[in-house]
């Protein structure tokens, strides 16, 4: 394990130093900051397994409470990633340049503009705790557990941001498994702490044995606490690493006062704002579609729930090339090393593309088996699985989209495919959506979601041929 990760250190130095790299160095550099990503993704997809069948074993309302509000955090922690990545960007470009004092200095106005983007949201979010469930179209039946679920989440905004900034920073240095650990351990800590907080003291046999599980019955109030504890502990854990102990962005140094620098503000908000708008109107999308969903009662909310959450095995391994590909053309444009930004952009795209077609296959195989792992509901879990089985069709153009964005990104160009992404999902797949709900229900949504996954595949594809995410980026 030493051994590759001192391999991967001794590649990415290469980058920043001007070094000509072979197509299997290129290649295993892939490999090596991917694999502890996509291990974290996975880890992170397992605890929403788990939770979700925790909470699935209380039938089908507790699920549904949770699904209703889903989107809208989706939303918000879009929102706390676009502005992490807004300086992340910056940073990698720095350290591509060998220039860590800029690169500290730049985290330094990271941590004061974070505080204030984390406290706006947390505001915003417990102003609309109370009225949201009404405005995505539940019932009385789930309005008010989805309400407490939402509220909790918002107190916890803060510590998700400072966990996302810091883990964001790892991630941009290079240190994936860093990050990934950290990743497995908010995980472990979910689980563990959702196990006591959501069922109430029982006994249970164990090899002839009659044991007593403490618990506090908190049901689905107990799983947002267990999230939130569990983002707080880790947060502080993250944030010593980042801010004290890494060797090329601990701010303990003497010598190295903060002075505010306009021009980092402004390449953050530039990278940030498409971003966060991006996040806004995706995320609105993901609310509209709830509320396309939740007409059609809480059965096909609790399979929409549940399916989104299965459908997460096969795109997490994506998102964890893409952050590979962020690192390494963050890091290759701040090196002005254009040729390897190209080659990295399209290896990491077909390596993306390869892998989550072959997580569609298995998808579209064990959809049954994955729903059950999550509820004990008939409905449910034949509802489920008929719509994974649309969607796996879907997994290799959707691959295409996020590992292109995620190269766009880490070149700075945030604009353009964040336009793409939104004309895509408003008016290809809420369209399509709306009209097939009437006739075809929750099946119908899926469909119109796998035509725009299609497309937009497609569309970042063309994007990253061009070559007009390559354009240059100031950093000074």
């Amino acid at each position: 394990m030493k051994a590759k990760e001192k391999q991967t250190d001794l590649l990415l130095a290469a980058i920043r130093e001007g070094q000509t790299l072979e197509r299997n160095q290129k290649l295993r550099l892939i490999i090596g900051l991917s694999i502890p990503s996509i291990l974290a993704q996975i880890t992170n997809v397992m605890m929403f397994f788990i939770d979700q069948a925790m909470v699935g074993s209380l039938g089908a309302e507790a699920p549904a409470s949770i699904g209703l509000v889903e989107s809208t955090l989706w939303l918000f922690g879009g929102l706390a990633g676009a502005a992490s990545m807004g300086f992340s960007v910056q940073v990698a470009h720095f350290i591509g340049a060998n220039d860590f004092v800029k690169a500290r200095q730049v985290v330094r106005h990271a941590l004061l503009g974070c505080a204030v983007m984390s406290l706006m949201l947390c505001t915003i979010a417990l102003l609309i705790a109370p009225y949201l469930p009404y405005w995505l179209g539940g019932g009385e039946d789930v309005a008010a557990d989805a309400s407490r679920y939402f509220t909790i989440f918002a107190l916890a905004v803060p510590f998700m941001q400072f966990n996302n900034l810091a883990a964001s920073m790892l991630k941009c240095e290079g240190s994936m498994r860093v990050a990934s650990t950290m990743s497995v351990t908010l995980c472990v800590l979910d689980m563990l702490l959702n196990f006591f907080l959501i069922f109430p003291t029982r006994q249970v046999q164990l090899m002839g044995l009659t044991l007593t599980i403490p618990g506090a019955g908190l049901y689905v109030t107990g799983a947002a606490m267990g999230t939130a504890l569990a983002y707080m502990i880790v947060m502080v854990v993250q944030s010593w690493m980042v801010f004290w102990r890494s060797p090329m962005l601990s701010l303990r140094r003497a010598g190295e006062p903060f002075v505010y620098m306009g021009s980092y503000i402004w390449q953050a908000v530039k990278i940030s704002v498409p971003m966060g708008f991006q996040s806004m109107l995706m995320g609105g999308a993901q609310v509209v579609s709830t509320m396309i969903v939740a007409p059609l009662g809480n059965i096909a909310i609790a399979a929409n729930t549940f399916a989104i959450t299965a459908e997460s095995l096969c795109y997490m391994p994506g998102y964890g090339i893409g952050e590979a590909a962020t690192t390494l053309v963050g890091q290759s444009k701040g090196a002005g090393r254009l040729d390897l930004c190209r080659s990295f952009a399209w290896m990491t795209v077909g390596m993306g593309m390869a892998v989550m077609a072959l997580m569609g296959a298995v998808m579209f195989v064990f959809a049954p088996e994955l729903m059950a792992l999550m509820t004990p509901v008939a409905e449910i879990k034949a509802l489920g699985a008929q719509v994974l089985r649309i969607e796996a069709f879907a997994e290799p153009m959707f691959a295409a989209s996020i590992v292109a964005y995620s190269v766009c990104v880490g070149a700075g160009d945030t604009l353009r495919p964040a336009v793409l992404n939104l004309m895509s999902m408003w008016c290809v797949r809420l369209t399509l959506a709306f009209w097939l709900a009437r006739d075809y229900g929750l099946q119908g949504v899926w469909t119109a979601m796998a035509i725009e996954l299609t497309l937009r595949g497609l569309l970042f594809l063309v994007r990253i041929w061009r070559g007009h995410w390559m354009k240059k980026l100031s950093v000074s």
